[in-house]
């Protein structure tokens, strides 16, 4: 049998890699996607009866809703899928300006490129967003107000202290919010809020560093326990790290009023010749917690790009290859979980001294889940995707309370966790670093941590 003949009855190697049509990933995301649409469907349309087990599935895969979503979710993959190599090609023909005939203007381009990448045009562009985010207050009403104090700057600086956990040094944390909780009860101790007096009773301000000292020690007796922990069995221990938290905040009355709760002071300044007392209007809770926020994004900023931070980095992508090469990963880690847990302080006296009433069920196991999620949907190991993300995530629920039942809300949130983890598993923002280590870990050229990628480079 010649050669060609012996090529054309054995199938080659890639013919035979390639498999079957629904076996390539542009399939699967698609099944993905319908499977979503139907949950979607059926999760936020009709509610069941007592009289008939089958009532909410017959009017929901008879209506229109779930032809609503189908084709939703179907124009997301017919777009993402078949769209976007054009709509990539126009953006870049766009910033290298290869299709304007004259030279000097695709040389004016590249000129302003360079002058929006410099460091003037960076500092200018952070200087003008502080200066929206100050006036921001100024712009929305009450109510918004309310959502960006309560919820959006309080999630803020918990996701920057998880980030540091999660996304810097790569290790899965489900109890965070426990920090947050300690936090808050240090708040209500030290200004006497709590059935128990204290030795002596101080400012709030002041108690914010004692509280941060508490969470740091908090975060070393967390991590000290959980060295040789990684992956599942770590997110157990810290899981379990809550809810010894929460059950001690809940049955502890004698010392922290249980469910009754206690009552910490408001924020207050008193300087002799000038005092200032926070009440109930929200906007100047807003200014301060922002201050905090720009305060805590530098240090961290600092910190990433420090000998500690490299660290980290060395400790995700690989333990004991860091441990080989002199990174005293013991110390590392417990850094890792006490300066992240610093930040949840900060919040919880904050959230404690603004509402000025706290108890053990305003820190439920489900806050960290939604920490935990803002941070994978943002961007793991990148503060502009955390900011960014926690703020899409905590505003879109507010933004549908009018339109959408309060059990349904949270519907839609995981719907779009759904579809950014099958597009952009390395999140909205992602770090450079974090981007390319996910596509490396897909490729299977490295072992770097992949976010769900299969060894060897499988596709998922």
């Amino acid at each position: 049998m010649s050669q060609s003949a012996t090529e054309a009855a054995t199938p080659s190697a890639a013919r035979l890699r390639k498999g079957a049509w629904y076996q390539q990933p542009r399939w699967k995301r698609l099944f993905a996607m319908m499977v979503t649409a139907v949950v979607l469907a059926q999760v936020t349309g009709e509610q069941g009866v007592r009289g008939d087990l089958f009532y909410a599935l017959k009017e929901n895969f008879t209506g229109t809703g779930i032809w609503v979503w189908v084709g939703i979710f179907l124009a997301i993959w017919l777009v993402r899928e078949f769209l976007r190599d054009w709509a990539s090609a126009l953006v870049v023909k766009f910033r290298t300006g290869v299709w304007d005939r004259s030279p000097v203007v695709a040389q004016g381009r590249k000129v302003s490129k360079t002058v929006r990448t410099g460091r003037y045009y960076r500092w200018g562009g952070m200087a003008a967003l502080l200066g929206l985010l100050i006036a921001l207050p100024l712009l929305v009403s009450t109510f918004w107000q309310q959502v960006m104090v309560d919820q959006i700057g309080m999630f803020v600086l918990v996701a920057i202290g998880l980030n540091v956990v999660v996304g810097w040094a790569g290790m899965l944390d489900l109890g965070f919010i426990a920090f947050f909780a300690i936090g808050a009860y240090s708040a209500a101790f030290w200004t006497g809020g709590l059935p128990v007096d204290p030795p002596v009773e101080l400012n709030n301000f002041v108690v914010m560093p004692v509280a941060v000292i508490t969470c740091l020690i908090a975060g070393v007796l967390l991590g000290a326990p959980t060295l040789r922990l990684r992956g599942d069995y770590l997110a157990i221990v810290t899981l379990g790290f809550h809810e010894i938290v929460y059950l001690t905040a809940k049955n502890w009355t004698e010392f922290t009023g249980g469910p009754r709760g206690a009552s910490p002071d408001r924020f207050s300044i008193d300087l002799g010749f000038w005092s200032y007392e926070w009440g109930l209007d929200p906007a100047p809770y807003y200014w301060l917690q922002l201050g905090f926020v720009v305060v805590v994004l530098f240090l961290f900023i600092r910190l990433e790009h420090s000998r500690v931070g490299r660290a980290w980095t060395a400790i995700r992508e690989d333990e004991v290859a860091a441990a080989a090469t002199g990174v005293d990963t013991v110390r590392f880690k417990l850094l890792a979980f006490a300066i992240g847990a610093s930040t949840s302080g900060i919040a919880g006296v904050i959230y404690a001294s603004k509402l000025g009433f706290i108890n053990s069920e305003m820190f439920l196991v489900l806050l960290s889940v939604l920490a935990l999620s803002y941070v994978v949907f943002g961007g793991m190991g990148s503060l502009p995707g955390v900011l960014l993300g926690t703020a899409i995530l905590v505003w879109l629920p507010e933004y549908l309370r009018d339109t959408v039942d309060a059990q349904d809300r949270y519907m839609y949130l995981g719907g779009l966790l759904v579809v950014m983890m099958i597009y952009r598993p390395q999140g909205l923002w992602p770090s450079r670093r974090r981007q390319r280590e996910l596509q490396m870990s897909q490729e299977g050229v490295s072992s770097a941590d992949g976010l769900g990628a299969q060894p060897g480079g499988a596709q998922g």
